[in-house]
């Protein structure tokens, strides 16, 4: 089963107290999504801090939304776009049960919008804390992962 957040404003505005679930999409559209970033990220030269995987998931999101924002629009509007597809509103606080597809006029302020991101990322990063030693080459899967260097590397 999928995992779900859900995501009230508490921030001041036309969006004070709008509920929002968070689904966390299917493993094989997460995976392309992730490669995409990934790719794209590595092509744009982004820099992975050597602590990455001790960050905790605030600082995978920082660090994560932070890079994002590097990238060319062409490459980053589909990501965006992908993320906001797992948000949808529930309009009646009384009925937490009745959700429906985001309209345009269902968020009305660019800080709500920044913030369901943010929870977007939280939801569906939590892999990266398991893989992240094995990525940068600290891990136990990493001893025996063959290595290249890459335009990036500092070795």
């Amino acid at each position: 089963m999928r995992k779900t957040a859900s995501y009230t404003v508490t921030q001041e505005g036309r969006d004070l107290g709008k509920r929002f679930l968070i689904t966390e999409m299917g493993a094989a559209q997460g995976e392309s999504w992730a490669a995409r970033a990934l790719l794209a990220l590595m092509a744009n030269n982004a820099e992975i801090p050597e602590n990455f995987a001790e960050l905790g998931m605030a600082g995978l999101a920082e660090l994560g939304l932070r890079a994002l924002s590097s990238l060319r629009w062409e490459v980053l509007s589909p990501l965006l776009e992908e993320m906001m597809a797992c948000v949808q509103i529930i309009p009646d606080a009384k009925k937490t049960q009745v959700v429906r597809s985001l309209i345009e006029d269902d968020i009305e302020e660019i800080a709500t919008r920044l913030s369901l991101r943010l929870e977007w990322w939280e939801l569906h990063m939590g892999f990266l804390q398991a893989v992240a030693p094995s990525i940068l080459g600290h891990g136990p899967a990493a001893k025996d992962a063959p290595r290249r260097a890459t335009a990036t590397s500092r070795r």
